[in-house]
């Protein structure tokens, strides 16, 4: 009997970067190294977008031991969209660094200010006026904590593991999901948080979120300045992670049109004040000001003054409207959120669910800061470079 020959079946090829199917072996040979002593600096900053991050390296002859340690540096400004070529160099000062999870220790991620040719803060430094901000409100220990939701996209632009020509199942079995059939890309985000907690990032959880390859990572609790530093450089280390994996991580508010979740950057704060015994009173009276200030804290929750979150901010998927201020106990679609458990206690803290996943936390937490503590209203912001 004469039997069809039968036609293997034809693997699914995922869109990956090309870079991401060298010989990582071959890599490990050169990484195992020696290094005589000298040490391996990679300094990371926000380009001229506002959400992009780069990084070049340079090499020390000792292990620096603090952030002083580190020297300035330079880099052409006119290829990061923040200068022009004719007066293209500017300034890096290291503010904050962490042990490399890439080339491992003795070697250093510094994260870097951007200065102009005057010294003075390129426009996406938003890190600049935060410090000053939280210098002034230091008393008041403000912590925060960051929710970073981000979704994984192949070299293509679409959402990984996704079909080509089509859409997964409905939302409902991703969030938290386990299984091949449910999650995408765990393997990404497995070693992005163990790369976080080696670099010294303060990396407190992950999940997988409502729709199908998006993810979320938290960092803090972080108080005052630190909150910005140590977000910035986990996104960073997420950046390339994925590249290892030749994936795409996007923080863009709402990647999918349609009946799919957003990704936002729910923020939560509190002060010393309402992290006491009936510091309640203190988050209603916060909350209170936050109401009256809702245009204002729309502008600065994305980087292109509450465009990407209109998108996002509908009133549907967990997002209060963008029109609209709102807050209750437990609800995902107010605009601000307290905990059942802080309402329960007393006291605690409360979770801010505006900010979009590709805001500035410099932004954001200066924001919040300026409304709760230093009373300010409307739109306009007060300078604080002479006190």
């Amino acid at each position: 009997m004469w039997h069809s020959p039968v036609r293997p079946r034809r693997a699914v090829a995922m869109s990956v970067s090309h870079s991401s199917r060298l010989n990582k072996l071959v890599r490990e040979q050169y990484m195992r190294l020696p290094q005589d002593g000298r040490v391996q600096v990679t300094y990371v900053w926000i380009d001229g977008s506002g959400e992009g991050v780069r990084c070049k390296s340079r090499t020390l002859d000792k292990e620096p031991k603090s952030i002083e340690d580190v020297p300035e540096w330079n880099f052409d400004g006119s290829s990061t969209a923040q200068a022009e070529g004719s007066n293209s160099d500017m300034f890096l000062v290291p503010v904050c660094m962490f042990r490399d999870p890439f080339c491992l220790d003795p070697n250093k991620l510094v994260l870097c200010e951007v200065l102009k040719y005057n010294r003075k803060p390129a426009e996406t430094n938003l890190r600049h006026t935060c410090k000053k901000v939280m210098d002034l409100v230091k008393d008041s220990h403000p912590w925060f904590g960051m929710e970073q939701e981000y979704t994984l996209l192949g070299i293509n632009g679409h959402p990984y593991g996704w079909p080509d020509n089509g859409f997964p199942g409905p939302q409902g079995p991703y969030y938290c999901g386990v299984g091949a059939d449910k999650v995408y890309g765990r393997d990404i985000v497995e070693s992005h948080y163990k790369a976080c907690l080696y670099a010294g990032v303060k990396i407190c959880g992950t999940n997988a979120e409502v729709m199908p390859s998006q993810w979320e990572f938290q960092v803090g609790p972080c108080e005052g300045i630190e909150m910005g530093d140590h977000l910035w450089m986990a996104r960073f280390i997420l950046h390339r992670v994925c590249e290892d994996f030749g994936v795409v991580a996007t923080l863009d508010p709402k990647p999918m049109t349609g009946n799919w979740n957003g990704a936002g950057c729910h923020t939560n704060y509190s002060t010393e004040e309402m992290r006491r015994e009936g510091g309640l009173k203190h988050i209603e009276a916060a909350i209170e000001k936050l109401s009256k200030r809702h245009d204002y804290h729309i502008c600065v929750y994305d980087p292109r003054g509450g465009r990407d979150n209109s998108r996002r901010l509908t009133g549907h998927h967990e997002t209060s409207n963008i029109f609209e201020f709102s807050a209750g106990v437990a609800n995902r679609g107010a605009s601000i959120r307290i905990p059942r458990q802080v309402g329960q206690d007393g006291y605690g803290y409360f979770e801010d669910r505006r900010p979009a996943a590709n805001c500035d936390p410099y932004a954001v937490t200066e924001a919040i800061m300026r409304t709760t503590v230093l009373d300010e209203t409307g739109v306009e912001t007060k300078d604080y470079a002479d006190h």
